[in-house]
């Protein structure tokens, strides 16, 4: 069972809903800027997060007085009770926490994001799985059969191919690739945008979870209901996990597999972004090659899948590696 760090606790206090029974006490949260202020500032004085749980954290209060009213730090970090029973529900069903403060956050998105990192992360499954790569399968949630049985066959081939796929867990191509994979025995990583206790809970899920094969993760609350900005913002993780990206389908301007992989060739650039070329014909696909996407090979063989992560590539890293320990995303 996890043993929660007060740092996580801490962040878990200001930045998290705490969703029990279906319910949340709707406090006034940190938005992610506004925690990354106050973390560049605990850091300036050489503080941690689990500082501010002190009994002699007054004055910690007032100190930050610029950056979060004293009393709305004081509500945020009053929610011990609330905590201590979300903390039960969530280990009940074998859901941990890790926040950009623990040695445990996956490297890949704290490196890769830098201060994009979410502050907590919340999974079920192995949690090493993440640092593993893969290939990223985005798409749209309306596929017909032939793109559903397409990507399936994409999963199975990186299955062979001993390499995880990466997807968000979303209805249509998202679960086809990671059905694909799974049903073959390979690894899949799954970031969600909502609901991520219910798909633990799931009996498909569970044993795949138990065996290893399967990691679950989202940046939101494990009840969390569907949110189209969260799905939006899920997709930089996707990206952040993976060594190479496919996106078998999407709209143009508008959605979010657009609006992830558009954000990967105009802005992140961590890995090469390739798109479906057989089958029928996708404004989107083509507004995407046009943006600089490659052609997805078709590889056939094991070999040849992994040729894809061979492409010349020069994605955007952090200048220096990241110490894990930190709960900021800056160069030390």
């Amino acid at each position: 069972m996890q043993n929660f760090s007060s740092n996580t606790k801490a962040i878990l206090l200001l930045t998290a809903p705490l969703i029990a029974c279906g319910v949340s006490s709707l406090p006034d949260l940190l938005t992610h800027g506004e925690y990354n202020r106050l973390a560049r500032h605990l850091h300036a004085m050489q503080r941690e997060p689990a500082d501010l749980l002190s009994p002699d954290a007054e004055h910690l209060y007032r100190a930050f007085q610029d950056v979060v009213d004293e009393k709305r730090m004081q509500t945020l970090l009053g929610r011990g009770f609330l905590l201590s029973q979300v903390i039960e529900q969530w280990q009940a069903r074998a859901i941990w926490v890790v926040s950009r403060a623990d040695a445990a956050y996956p490297r890949r998105i704290k490196v890769r994001l830098r201060e994009g990192a979410p502050a907590v992360l919340y999974g079920c499954g192995d949690i090493n799985l993440l640092e593993t790569g893969g290939l990223a399968v985005v798409g749209s949630r309306a596929a017909d059969n032939e793109l559903i049985d397409y990507t399936m066959a994409i999963g199975q081939l990186a299955a062979r191919a001993g390499r995880t796929v990466i997807s968000g867990g979303a209805k249509g191509i998202d679960q086809a690739a990671m059905r694909g994979a799974l049903e073959a025995g390979g690894r899949v990583s799954g970031v969600l945008a909502d609901r991520l206790e219910k798909s633990a809970m799931n009996r498909e899920h569970r044993n795949k979870l138990i065996d290893g094969q399967l990691v679950l993760i989202s940046p939101y609350d494990p009840n969390a209901g569907f949110n189209v900005g969260h799905a939006m913002q899920r997709n930089k993780l996707i990206y952040a996990l993976a060594d190479a990206s496919l996106v078998v389908s999407s709209d143009i301007d508008k959605g979010g597999t657009w609006a992830g992989a558009t954000e990967q060739l105009d802005k992140l650039r961590l890995v090469p972004v390739y798109v479906r070329s057989t089958g029928a014909p996708s404004s989107g696909l083509d507004a995407l090659r046009s943006k600089g996407a490659l052609p997805w090979p078709e590889p056939q063989s094991p070999d040849a899948f992994q040729e894809v992560f061979n492409t010349s590539h020069s994605p955007i890293h952090a200048k220096k590696q990241v110490s894990l320990g930190l709960f900021l995303n800056e160069d030390q």
